[in-house]
């Protein structure tokens, strides 16, 4: 008699009809939850893809719309122009910000300058020169 009653404990007792329907809610709850998840985790991972396939487009539009003069771009402005440097004298790095060019130059005797061109005028508007280390 052991052995049936042993049985009768392992095999599973029907719910009284109000846990049932306790069970079942939080089944229905558990669904809910999930199904937000996967949408909210969906939308993250729809805007990372989306930002990363945008183009970084703000210094391209920057150096494309800024114009010398109307109709001219600050590129064209510059081409045919020749900037006079004394003899000797190498560049060492270059600079445009809107429509001034700077030069930083090292001149034959070691001394450094930067020199500050106006693209819209054409001609030099500064000269700064650094003692010689």
């Amino acid at each position: 008699m052991a052995n049936i009653n042993a049985d009768t404990e392992t095999e599973e007792q029907p719910l009284d009809p109000a846990m049932e329907r306790v069970r079942r809610k939080m089944i229905r709850l558990l669904a809910v939850s999930i199904g937000i998840m996967v949408i909210g985790l969906m939308a993250v991972l729809a805007a990372i893809v989306y930002k990363i396939n945008q183009p970084v487009s703000g210094a391209v539009k920057q150096t494309a719309t800024h114009t010398e003069a109307p109709g001219q771009p600050i590129g064209d402005a510059l081409v045919g122009e020749a900037i006079t440097l004394d003899p000797g004298t190498r560049v060492l790095s270059h600079n445009l910000s809107g429509s001034m060019l700077s030069l930083e130059t090292r001149l034959a005797n070691g001394t450094r300058q930067i020199l500050v061109y106006d693209v819209a005028t054409k001609r030099v508007v500064a000269r700064i020169s650094e003692a010689a280390n």
